[in-house]
């Protein structure tokens, strides 16, 4: 512990000797905070005198791995998240010297399956989802588990439609893949009971089971651009596409979202808590370059603003599902005063 705090110390001091290399906020992260953060930048960098901060969208996985390289100008100040910190990143950080993070909740989010409005709304169960993108599926007669043979929508429930089954997803290092993945795949897996038998019998191949996306071309990993994926919905209308709820709401010209379990993915349903896909979005703070890189603090009180974050804020605006009064006021003070992260 006490060589950690020395390094952390150490880096400190090189840091802040050489901090002057770089007068802007740099942020890295989840693609579905992306546009938050790039709303609440354009108006930092409009309203204050400081620079308006660079902003690389690089998923949430890819975002905590830069964070927690180190402390210095050459590592990012901020990393966005569309899921928590694991135990494991911050241990990452703490090794790295970087020995205090605050962690900032933005809001909720839906994640929606989407398709182009021209094409039929689907209503879909999890368990429905699960067998279309599982990479591993009950048999025909639910008694073992075999590689995923099913091809059509239809095949699933002759009820949907009989249309081969395409959907373009984000790929492993991004939050949004991790919270579909625990919310959809992992919730319903055990629905199936040749699946849910494996809990007593076979721990880690239950945990692989339910978290095992299909390779064989029906799930498409279209990389951490969700406006891709909106660009290929448009062209394919009989593709789903698995996003952020605040890209469908930037594009209801173009796309509508599935139903799941009878619930459309609407602001008020996920603000309700009705829709049953929602996630909490946040970002992280490196609290050793506040006061060194400039603009730091003053970003986290633009972020933090009632006029940013708040029920008529500009980020409900594109999307976000704010969250309550009391609980902002929570998350604002622990940001102002950089509490920082305990697990």
């Amino acid at each position: 512990m006490k060589k950690t705090l020395a390094v952390a110390a150490l880096m400190s001091v090189a840091f802040a000797g050489a901090a002057q290399a770089r007068d802007q906020i740099r942020i890295v992260g989840s693609s579905t905070v992306f546009p938050f953060a790039t709303a609440v930048a354009e108006e930092f960098g409009k309203t204050t005198s400081f620079k308006t901060p660079v902003i690389e969208s690089t998923g949430s996985g890819g975002g905590l791995k830069l964070f927690c390289a180190g402390v210095g100008e050459q590592h990012p100040d901020i990393t966005n998240a569309s899921r928590r910190i694991k135990k494991s990143e911050v241990e990452t950080c703490a090794k790295n010297g970087i020995s205090e993070v605050t962690e900032v909740k933005v809001g909720y989010d839906g994640i929606v399956l989407s398709n182009s409005n021209e094409a039929p709304e689907i209503d879909l169960t999890k368990e429905q989802i699960f067998l279309a993108l599982a990479k591993t599926v009950p048999s025909k007669d639910g008694k073992s588990l075999v590689d995923n043979f099913y091809s059509t929508w239809s095949e699933i429930d002759p009820s949907l439609p009989d249309v081969k089954i395409e959907v373009l997803g984000p790929p492993p290092t991004s939050g949004t893949r991790d919270a579909f993945t625990e919310l959809v795949l992992e919730e319903a897996c055990d629905a199936f009971p040749a699946i849910a038998a494996l809990k007593d019998s076979n721990k880690d191949q239950h945990k692989a089971v339910c978290a095992g996306v299909r390779e064989d071309g029906a799930y498409v990993e279209a990389g951490e651009n969700d406006n891709l994926i909106v660009q290929k919905l448009e062209a394919n209308h009989d593709a789903l596409g698995i996003f952020g709820f605040s890209f469908l709401d930037q594009n209801g010209d173009k796309l509508q979202g599935s139903k799941i379990e009878g619930v459309s993915p609407t602001f008020e349903a996920i603000s309700a808590g009705d829709y049953p896909v929602s996630r909490s979005l946040y970002f992280y703070v490196k609290n050793a370059h506040v006061g060194t890189i400039p603009g730091m603090k003053e970003y986290l009180a633009e972020f933090t603003s009632d006029k940013a974050f708040g029920d008529e804020g500009y980020l409900a605006d594109r999307g976000l599902i704010p969250m309550d009064a009391a609980e902002r006021e929570a998350v604002r003070n622990a940001a102002m005063n950089l509490s920082p992260l305990s697990m």
